[in-house]
């Protein structure tokens, strides 16, 4: 399986890098791994949805 970090999965969504970092931290996010200080994120994740928006 192929993984992005934080910073490219922020360039590809469209949010920010630490937005990227508290999903990952809430387990928001299928599949990521940790590996010391680095999250790893399948190429292949998709964006979670946002909870702060209601949907009419």
């Amino acid at each position: 399986m192929e993984y992005m970090s934080a910073k490219e999965a922020s360039e590809k969504w469209g949010i920010s890098e630490r937005r990227i970092q508290k999903l990952c931290e809430e387990n928001r996010i299928e599949g990521v791994i940790r590996f010391s200080r680095v999250w790893a994120i399948p190429n292949d994740a998709k964006k979670p949805r946002d909870g702060r928006l209601k949907r009419q």
